[in-house]
């Protein structure tokens, strides 16, 4: 799932991936796989632009034109399911794969890898480019979190996480500042400074962590859980303090993705559930989400769908 700046917000089904506009509460649609066996896996925005990045279970990245409805090119250059997709400011599209690959795509040029960073022995299963461009963050199945800007060796890698780590987010107003979230072996949430790979602060969440996002408006982090104690909830922490705001509760499976809103006064969080619920968590008063009915919440019709 990824909400753009065009206030489009894209959600993966199976083989379509949905694309609903908040503003006109329209949905489309488009079909990117065919083949019985392939299906969506990952989705990306390109920033400033109505293109869209899908990665696919069969291992092709695909270049929409949403405005057209039209695929604009066809890579293939991953051998495994591309799972993670993250877009850098400077135009620079990472792909993460089951592979253990991270291949940087310049996808204006006729030969478009320009970086294959090879350090995970896992899957790659977390991409997020820090706001300047400048550092990768990769999360694996190896239960690595690494930082790169070389495309020879990571210059940080650390194991501090019990698990995987799929959940990376990086801080809009501290650009130094990331956090990652382990897997339902470990459940941590952890911040850490790309100036030197310090961690700053770990909590543990009793649960797995399945997506992280920073608030763009208030000092506040977003969590996503399945599994254990906290399962199927959205929690939101106060930063520094990482203290518990509130748990945000109505998914009855795994929370698989966030998104906030371009404004950054809304979040959508999608589940295995199949649902997807819309968040009013960061306006000017919080009475009105505090609310015991905090979300409103939409199912598409694809019971058999895969959503990840």
């Amino acid at each position: 799932m990824a909400w753009g700046t065009n206030g489009i917000l894209a959600i993966a089904l199976g083989q379509v991936v949905f694309l609903y506009c908040t503003a006109t509460n329209k949905t489309q649609e488009i079909r990117a796989c065919f083949e019985p066996n392939n299906y969506v896996t990952s989705v990306a925005w390109r920033s400033g632009a109505n293109q869209l990045a899908v990665g696919t279970f069969q291992a092709e990245l695909q270049l929409w034109d949403i405005d057209r409805c039209a695929k604009l090119r066809s890579l293939r250059s991953h051998r495994a399911r591309i799972g993670s997709l993250a877009w850098s400011s400077s135009d620079t599209l990472a792909s993460g794969s089951l592979d253990a690959k991270i291949l940087l795509n310049d996808v204006r040029a006729s030969r478009y890898v320009v970086g294959v960073l090879a350090h995970h022995t896992e899957e790659v299963c977390g991409l997020a480019w820090s706001p300047d461009g400048n550092t990768l963050a990769s999360g694996s199945n190896d239960n690595q979190l690494c930082l790169w800007n070389s495309v020879t060796m990571p210059r940080c890698s650390n194991r501090g996480h019990g698990a995987a780590v799929r959940a990376l987010t990086w801080s809009p107003w501290e650009r130094h500042l990331l956090a990652s979230g382990g897997g339902a072996a470990d459940g941590a949430i952890k911040l850490w400074s790309s100036l030197n790979g310090q961690l700053l602060r770990s909590v543990a969440t009793g649960s797995q962590v399945c997506a992280l996002a920073w608030s763009n408006t208030t000092r506040e982090l977003v969590s996503a859980h399945g599994h254990h104690s906290a399962a199927n909830t959205v929690t939101l922490w106060e930063y520094p303090s990482m203290t518990r705001v509130c748990d945000l509760t109505g998914h009855t499976a795994r929370v698989l993705h966030l998104a906030i809103s371009p404004n950054g006064m809304s979040m959508a969080s999608a589940g295995a559930d199949e649902t997807l619920r819309f968040w009013d968590v960061f306006p000017s008063s919080r009475s009105s989400w505090m609310s015991p009915n905090p979300g409103k919440s939409g199912r598409f019709d694809l019971h058999s769908a895969v959503i990840r």
